[in-house]
């Protein structure tokens, strides 16, 4: 009888990390902002073929901001993840990027494509639609 107990309780907390573990409220709206290119921030130097760039993710109940990036190729990409709302992280498996809260990783981007990143942290009802894209171009 013991043990029942024990799972029901750790399957009860289970469910609420789940359920709560972003807060608040989405409704279904998609309430992303148009996605900025980002500019450059530190020039490389001679002969590296691009420039670094700064950008910083917000992470917010369901969504990032930016949901897209946009670079060229060459370019090295320093991200940082910023949680405003809620324990989110960061993954980008094509590239081999896992980040959390406050981290930061540089990526040099030397092809040409479309990447995909999203949260790797189950944060709720909206998670599965959590992603966004890097866009080298």
């Amino acid at each position: 009888m013991n043990t029942t107990r024990r799972i029901i309780a750790l399957v009860a907390l289970s469910a609420l990390f789940a359920l709560g573990a972003c807060g608040g409220n989405n409704n279904g709206a998609n309430n992303a902002s148009p996605s900025p290119t980002v500019s450059p921030t530190t020039p490389a130097t001679e002969g590296a073929g691009g420039t670094t760039q700064d950008v910083t993710i917000k992470a917010s109940n369901w969504k990032f901001e930016p949901a897209e990036i946009r670079v060229k190729t060459g370019d090295t990409l320093k991200l940082t993840l910023e949680n405003a709302q809620g324990a989110h992280g960061i993954e980008i498996s094509d590239l081999n990027v896992k980040l959390k809260n406050n981290e930061t990783a540089e990526i040099k981007l030397d092809k040409a494509g479309k990447y995909e990143f999203h949260c790797s942290i189950q944060c709720g009802q909206g998670h599965d639609s959590m992603t966004g894209f890097i866009v080298v171009e």
